[in-house]
């Protein structure tokens, strides 16, 4: 493994190795925009920290730069190559980017990059009951948690997976389903969750995607064929390479997961023991 982040690290400085695909560099640059136009907007109205807080465009930016990272720097560009890497890649997407994008709350400067007319508009749209009723329906704790297990575990079905490698715009709604369920995922557990059950979901979460990595990492064969064709070029037998890349999901991303669910669980025992202490002085009153 050191020797693989040796030579990405040795490939970093060559262009020739990173993705400029406009599918992936246009919505990244849009976004970075609209914040960095939303927020100037916010803080020059409301003041500067107002609207948008300084720890929401650290998250912001700590999650965008994650993001460009595993979408545009070389890791993209050899995940195609190695199982490890790619793993490594959605990984970064769905267990570190999409959290820090939601615990930024970006909606306030997405908004505000508009002129007003704008924003009216896309407010009453929002607001309108048919997007209400569908929004609520996904980004409730227990829909988010299955479409994104479904997300998961659908495109690490060996034959689509394999497939994804070769047929570009294939490829492209792999991650865009990975992201986008790993946002929904990550909201409706921060946003509209009990903690406690947070916790849970989240718990379900690592077992779940624990299990799947666990299944790569011990499999006594290779069964990702074509995205662990190249594993000899980087000194490893295909099954180490699909050994490695399990271990990412068991391990890494498992720990992630489990510190979130450590973090819920800290705030539901908070906060139960501060409505249970209310109680008595409430009853005082």
């Amino acid at each position: 493994m050191r020797a693989v982040i040796g030579s990405i690290c040795s490939t970093a400085g060559r262009w020739s190795d990173w993705t400029f695909d406009l599918w992936i560099t246009a919505p990244l640059v849009a976004t970075a925009l609209l914040h960095l136009a939303g927020t100037v907007s916010l803080w020059s109205r409301r003041g500067v920290g107002r609207g948008v807080s300084f720890r929401q465009a650290r998250l912001f930016w700590m999650g965008w730069l994650t993001l460009a990272i595993a979408l545009v720097s070389p890791i993209h560009h050899y995940g195609e190559q190695l199982f490890t890497l790619h793993m490594i890649e959605h990984e970064l997407v769905m267990a570190v980017a999409a959290p820090l994008l939601v615990l930024s709350w970006p909606m306030a400067a997405f908004l505000w990059a508009w002129p007003r007319p704008i924003r009216l508009a896309t407010g009453r749209i929002l607001r309108s009951r048919p997007v209400r009723s569908i929004w609520r329906g996904m980004s409730g704790p227990f829909s988010a948690t299955v479409l994104h297990g479904i997300a998961i575990w659908a495109w690490h079905v060996p034959v689509l997976f394999d497939a994804a490698l070769v047929d570009v715009p294939l490829h492209r709604l792999q991650h865009v389903s990975f992201l986008a369920t790993a946002l929904l995922f990550w909201w409706a557990l921060v946003r509209r969750s009990d903690r406690g059950a947070a916790c849970g979901h989240m718990f379900f979460t690592m077992l779940h995607t624990g299990a799947l990595g666990a299944l790569m990492a011990v499999a006594p064969r290779v069964i990702y064929g074509v995205q662990t064709a190249h594993a000899a070029a980087w000194g490893l037998t295909a099954l180490q390479d699909q050994q490695l890349a399990g271990l990412v999901m068991w391990i890494p991303a498992g720990t992630v997961y489990a510190a979130a669910a450590i973090v819920f669980a800290a705030q539901w025992v908070r906060r139960s023991s501060a409505a249970w202490a209310a109680g008595p002085m409430a009853l005082e009153d």
